[in-house]
């Protein structure tokens, strides 16, 4: 079947599990007691931004398994995305069983298997906790989150060790030049913190989309 084909169809799926994602996160907002916002970007991004990445994905691997398991990665980071711009916060609830479903995964992931995902993920994550502590040591205050530190934890999982790499040092890199941008037009100052989250999502989104 071509590419292209797939892709018009899977775009199609990606918007209902983008509208998924986005009935998922109100209600984990309500069960951690938190206020979910209706802001337009707030309701339709992960609809759009899911079923544009879907499309790419279906175009890129075509109708194969690996492509389902490609699509539940892409559905999980957008949600990290938008949940964590809306609440700054990057939820266990989800993380945690996410570990589980990448390392499973990862036994029938081409180029991974699973002890390299883990391997990959506990070195991402022992990494990750390095600098967030560093960082609270040398700036007295919070740089990186402990939700960042599982993030890196789960690409380092789906990932393997080059892709994770690349994910993570895209992701600082896109942070940074925001920061700059933000600052620069006085938006943020330089002691505002900026949610890591969604530009590691990035990275890894990046990086998910080129492998195969």
């Amino acid at each position: 079947m071509s590419g292209y084909l797939v892709g018009a169809g899977w775009l199609l799926v990606g918007a209902a599990v983008g509208f998924g994602i986005r009935r998922l996160s109100v209600w984990l907002a309500r069960l951690e007691k938190l206020e979910p916002g209706f802001k337009r970007w707030q309701v339709w991004g992960p609809v759009i931004l899911n079923a544009a990445l879907y499309a790419v994905a279906g175009w890129r691997f075509g109708a194969t398994y690996t492509l389902l398991i490609v699509s539940l990665w892409i559905a999980l980071l957008v949600q990290v995305i938008f949940f964590d711009l809306e609440h700054r916060l990057i939820l266990d609830r989800l993380m945690f069983p996410a570990y589980a479903a990448a390392l499973l995964l990862s036994i029938w992931t081409p180029h991974l298997g699973w002890k390299q995902a883990a391997l990959t993920g506990v070195v991402a994550g022992g990494v990750f906790l390095v600098l967030a502590v560093l960082g609270a040591v040398i700036f007295r205050g919070e740089v990186l989150g402990i939700g960042d530190v599982k993030l890196a934890v789960f690409i380092g999982l789906v990932l393997g060790l080059v892709g994770t790499l690349n994910a993570l040092l895209l992701g600082v890199l896109l942070a940074g030049v925001t920061s700059i941008v933000l600052i620069a037009i006085r938006v943020k100052g330089f002691k505002d913190t900026l949610a890591y989250g969604p530009y590691l999502c990035v990275g890894a989104l990046v990086l998910l989309l080129q492998q195969g």
